[in-house]
């Protein structure tokens, strides 16, 4: 098993946050560029829309850019897109990724699980790394013994 790392260590995925922030830019550049060079019958009031869009899809892409799991002494902070949730360490009994999954998937004590978009899958050997990690952490710190 993995040696659990110091506390408080934030996860977050590299190639998506990259991939994320360039694409919101090459966007919001195109169109101010095309409510520039539109033609004359837009008007202002269209040329805002435009750039208002591409304000739009930047935002959605920060995002989905800004998932992470951070842990603590007292738990885990799951940040994804459009909800962040805030959980005790009693409160999340395993965490799982099979081959394939764009993140791994906490199981939580009232037997619900949320997924961890901090961690993404499409990054096999730091997401690796990132899985063991959180589940050392989850076996020194969690209440539920350790299966193994």
């Amino acid at each position: 098993m993995t040696e659990p790392p110091a506390l408080p260590v934030v996860w977050r995925p590299r190639t998506t946050r990259l991939v994320a922030y360039l694409t919101a830019g090459v966007i919001m550049l195109g169109l101010i560029a095309l409510a520039v060079v539109v033609a004359p019958q837009f008007k202002t009031f269209d040329r805002v829309l435009i750039v208002g869009f591409g304000a739009f899809m930047a935002w959605i892409l920060h995002m989905l850019a800004r998932c992470r799991v951070a842990a603590d002494e007292s738990g885990l902070t799951v940040v994804n897109a459009f909800r962040t949730r805030r959980l005790e360490w009693p409160e999340v009994v395993d965490v799982s990724m099979t081959v394939g999954d764009p993140w791994p998937t906490l199981d939580l004590a009232d037997g619900t699980s949320i997924g961890a978009m901090g961690i993404n899958g499409a990054e096999k050997t730091l997401a690796a790394r990132q899985l063991a990690e959180l589940q050392s952490l989850l076996h020194t710190r969690g209440e539920a013994p350790d299966p193994r």
